[in-house]
């Protein structure tokens, strides 16, 4: 279990995501702790307070996030056939206020909060998946999801969210292929006008994961999207799998360590 944080920008590009184990991990109805950090519902809001340590430069990465969703859905969704895999865009808009004293960086915007869990690995249940999320000038949300399965079964899934948190499934808009990460990862994703669709940074970049914004035009309105491409097959790689360490250092211990 892990608090990821990571921070994009020349002057403070950040990484955290630190494995800690059971004996890190405490709850309640209304707070989840992991070591240090510790996320809690309050009046409404979600305040997350994070005190970790970037890799592979040990740098501290600590603060407070308040992120205040417009509205909260009530409805998960399925992913796969076999229902081992549920996704719950819990808050599809939300204002978010970062201040965080290390480094020393204060602002506020726009925001999303989601949730997935499963019953498996979730490289057993996809070979890749894209995903992507963006604000729409109507003031509506629109999501896409995109995984694919072992067996090369493929399934679409498209919202359109609105302030309220009332959710209408749409028709997913043609497909369009995106220019391949550094690593070589593939991106797609969907759109009213597929060659239009230009990716304008690559946020993240791995051997398996790709996180970038996409000019891009859905339920014909122009927009910019914040999208993921997930390869599950090169996750589970043994090569992959000797990297994470250094980008996932494990520690045992209680909620100090």
């Amino acid at each position: 279990m892990a608090i990821n944080v990571a921070l994009y920008g020349p002057a403070h590009r950040r990484w955290t995501m630190t494995e800690r184990s059971r004996a890190a991990l405490a709850t309640t109805d209304d707070t989840l702790t992991i070591g240090p950090s510790a996320a809690r519902w309050a009046n409404g809001c979600l305040e997350v307070d994070i005190d970790e340590t970037a890799v592979p430069i040990p740098r501290r990465v600590a603060g407070r996030i308040r992120i205040l969703p417009d509205a909260v859905t009530d409805r998960h969704f399925e992913l796969d056939p076999a229902r081992r895999h549920r996704w719950w865009p819990i808050a599809p808009q939300a204002r978010v206020e970062v201040d965080l004293t290390h480094p020393g960086l204060r602002w506020q915007g726009q925001g999303y909060l989601d949730s997935n869990e499963g019953d498996e690995p979730v490289e057993q249940g996809f070979t890749t998946w894209t995903w992507s999320r963006a604000h729409l000038p109507d003031g509506s949300a629109a999501l896409l999801y995109d995984p694919v399965y072992p067996d090369g079964a493929q399934h679409s899934l498209a919202l359109r969210i609105d302030g309220k948190g009332a959710i209408e499934p749409f028709d997913a808009p043609p497909s369009a292929t995106l220019p391949r990460s550094k690593w070589g990862i593939g991106r797609t994703t969907r759109a009213d006008r597929p060659a239009e669709v230009e990716v304008l940074e690559t946020l993240e970049d791995t051997p398996f994961y790709a996180r970038s914004t996409v000019a891009t035009r859905l339920l014909g309105q122009a927009t910019t999207a914040v999208h993921e491409s997930l390869s599950l097959t090169r996750y589970a790689s043994p090569v992959v799998q000797l990297m994470l360490p250094f980008r996932m250092p494990r520690r045992r211990g209680g909620p100090q360590s």
